[in-house]
């Protein structure tokens, strides 16, 4: 058996729905039961790689958590094909795994992951991390506006970015933290403001994430990264 539900939890469409992909049974049943015990939230479990490809391509859940080591197909590639895939290119992929260096951290980033737990992880903290991305997607604006600037055109409805007319690609994150920086520009956004408006939480990653991001995100942006000012003590502005 590859996937699962929990026995007689019927599926209320009107649930949100997270794809936990871990091949370790007593981890994955830990995190089914935690997130499931409020009754808010449907958990779907896959035991591998492909199994985890095959679910999240019959449908497409709200969240996905995603171990890296797994068997048949890594997690990182998993997260390359998920991301490469239009079905699933902006679900959300809070990836989990033991490897804790900041090189193993980047590279998840880099393979399209929006977050990065390792464990042993508190079970309330994970919980609250989902919970926060469901409720930032929930909250999110049906009908985002297109930006035209000097260098930079952003179609956020489109998920289209291209500066200087070239297309340029930008994760999930970096995505979100760009329309987010558009949509209030010409104001000071506070590290933690963008932590709690972007990632969907305050307290469970350090504000330097808010830097290292801007800093990838100024690099893909190219002339039209000038636009995002640093300002000294208090934060971020995008400027026209």
């Amino acid at each position: 058996m590859t996937s699962r539900t929990r026995p007689g939890a019927p599926r209320t469409q009107n649930r949100p729905r997270v794809l936990v992909v871990e091949d370790e049974r007593d981890i994955a049943d830990l995190i089914k039961h935690t997130l499931e015990r409020g009754g808010d939230i449907d958990v779907e479990i896959a035991y591998s790689g492909d199994a985890a490809l095959k679910a999240a391509a019959e449908r497409p859940p709200e969240v996905i958590l995603l171990d890296l080591n797994l068997p048949a197909v890594s997690g990182l590639e998993v997260c390359r094909l998920l991301r490469s895939r239009p079905a699933t290119r902006h679900v959300p992929i809070i990836m989990l795994t033991a490897r804790s260096t900041e090189s193993d951290r980047v590279v998840g980033l880099d393979a399209g992951a929006d977050d990065y737990v390792t464990k042993p992880f508190s079970t309330r903290e994970l919980a609250a991390r989902v919970r926060a991305v469901l409720r930032r997607r929930r909250d999110e604006p049906e009908a985002p506006a297109v930006y035209r600037g000097q260098h930079l055109m952003a179609d956020f409805d489109a998920v289209n970015i291209t500066v200087d007319g070239e297309s340029i690609r930008l994760t999930r994150r970096e995505f979100e933290l760009l329309r987010y920086l558009v949509d209030n520009r010409n104001r000071v956004l506070s590290r933690d403001r963008l932590l709690e408006r972007v990632w969907g939480y305050e307290r469970f990653i350090e504000t330097r994430s808010v830097d290292v991001h801007v800093g990838r995100l100024r690099s893909k942006l190219k002339a039209a990264g000038r636009q995002i000012e640093t300002v000294v003590g208090l934060g971020y502005r995008f400027v026209e």
